[in-house]
């Protein structure tokens, strides 16, 4: 089947001042306020699993007013806002959002297809399949998201971190040194990989299973996509690039943990999962195995299946990488440092920019760099990474360094150096101009990471996790980055 399409944004429809006024007077505090006293609600009704409330309240929360304007102000200022969808609309005037907001119904709602795109994996030659869907469908499925992840935070595995609420990457690397730093701690490690979870998890386990409308869970699923003009129907998988799919993969994965500790009730089995990552901390090969074969079972019923080839058991003193970091003992200490993997992964990056970066100037360069030196330095401060960060600090001179002798083949090292390199302080080698600065890996000071409470609710402990937002953010501003988009209004 051929379809017609363009990526081409249409002009905005709207254009009514009155809506504009309107939208521009919304009261924001108040509207956070009125949604998060309703997943507050269905938080508790979760916990003391009284499903019937569950449902009265997340229909009043998906077809309030105000969790219909959160919905479309999520989906108007995250990243995707610029994205149009197969039908090409994009919400860019305060008048397109108002009308937005008043016509996300539920009646008769139908989700339009997808449309698919293949972006590069990181360090690999493979591409992974993105799924955009129209403005429309994103605020439904934030609107919806809403609703669902209350029950999602309440009922998750404890030692899950991924797309979880106030939760990040650090804090699994933080348990699993907590588990693997003692010298009676477990030895034996399985690193969890599943083959393409989201493409692959049973829609029929979701609609048994998520708590959530089924007409709309159902249009969600199976919208179907569009490729080089065709389209192509869904009939397993969550699409990756639908706001709700991070939670439905979740509540899809939790389980595994109380699983574990009903299989293994008298002994220390330790999982730490991130997303479709997860380790399993074992006090021997043997019960390593055995736990293999209860995760796998465990995920056949959801339609899910490991990779035996990227599954593999391991011992601490030979290392394993999770998340962008190498776990390894040395001679009974475990060390925590930025993987080989990663490594090549920043060099290349840093180098495809410098390549590309022939005909800018240097402020631009500058610009360019920094928010990678930024972002890695900041994810892997709380390691052990300052040697590493000094050896990125020279590979940066060099490439930095070659880029000012291509731009002037014919003008000697000193006058390079005086062009490009303005000494500040006592350090002689300051790639910089009076605009900008280029940053540097070893300007990010060392410092350990502080694990959140495992057991603690977002919606049910509001005080303390926003209490331990403040106090990070005063510590680390990148870190809200991190957070969940639509919870950065209900913390407010």
């Amino acid at each position: 089947m051929k379809v017609q399409h363009s990526t081409t944004p249409k002009s905005e429809k709207c254009t009514d001042p009155k809506l504009a006024r309107q939208w521009n007077s919304i009261d924001w505090k108040a509207i956070k306020y009125q949604v998060n006293r309703l997943q507050t609600q269905i938080a508790k009704a979760t916990k003391d699993k009284k499903w019937n409330l569950v449902k009265r309240l997340t229909y009043l929360l998906t077809h309030s007013y105000s969790a219909k304007l959160l919905s479309v102000r999520i989906v108007t200022q995250n990243r995707g806002k610029r994205t149009a969808g197969v039908d090409r609309e994009l919400w860019t005037t305060a008048s397109d959002k108002m009308q937005a907001a008043l016509n996300l119904s539920d009646q008769h709602y139908r989700a339009k297809p997808l449309r698919r795109i293949y972006i590069p994996k990181p360090g690999k030659t493979s591409k992974r399949p993105l799924s955009i869907p129209t403005m429309r469908d994103r605020a439904m499925q934030a609107l919806y998201a809403l609703g669902l992840q209350p029950v999602a935070e309440t009922t998750a595995d404890p030692r899950s971190f991924g797309f979880r609420l106030f939760k990040c990457a650090q804090d699994a690397s933080a348990y699993a040194f907590l588990c693997l730093s003692k010298s009676t701690s477990n030895p034996w490690i399985l690193e969890g990989d599943i083959k393409g979870c989201f493409d692959n998890i049973s829609h029929s386990w979701l609609k048994n299973n998520i708590p959530i409308d089924k007409s709309i869970l159902f249009q969600f699923l199976k919208c179907g996509f569009i490729f080089d003009d065709k389209f192509h129907s869904t009939d397993i998988g969550a699409p990756q690039g639908g706001i709700i799919s991070p939670i439905l993969a979740n509540m899809t994965l939790d389980g595994i943990e109380k699983l574990l500790q009903e299989h293994f009730p008298k002994m220390k089995v330790y999982f730490i999962r991130y997303c479709d990552d997860f380790l399993v901390i074992a006090p021997s090969k043997e019960i390593a195995y055995k736990v293999r074969e209860i995760i796998r079972d465990f995920l056949t019923i959801r339609g899910l299946e490991l990779s035996l080839e990227k599954t593999l058991i391991t011992h601490i003193d030979d290392g394993f990488d999770f998340l962008g970091w190498n776990f390894r003992k040395y001679k009974g200490k475990l060390l925590i440092k930025p993987s080989e993997k990663s490594i090549k992964s920043i060099t290349e990056k840093l180098k495809t920019i410098v390549s590309n970066a022939k005909s800018w100037t240097q402020d631009e360069l500058i610009r360019n760099l920094n928010p990678i030196i930024r972002g890695w330095a900041n994810y892997h401060r709380h390691i052990v990474a300052k040697d590493i960060f000094q050896k990125l600090d020279s590979y940066t001179w060099k490439i930095t360094w070659r880029w000012g002798e291509r731009r002037h083949p014919n003008k000697g090292r000193k006058w390079i150096f005086n062009k490009y390199w303005i000494p500040e302080g006592s350090r002689k080698w300051v790639f910089q101009t009076k605009e900008t600065k280029l940053l540097k890996f070893s300007d990010f000071q060392i410092r350990r990471h502080s694990m959140s409470k495992l057991d603690a609710n977002p919606y049910l402990d509001r005080s303390y996790f926003l209490e331990r937002k403040n106090r990070i953010m005063k510590q680390t501003p990148w870190i809200q980055t991190r957070l969940p988009f639509f919870f950065s209004f209900q913390a407010a």
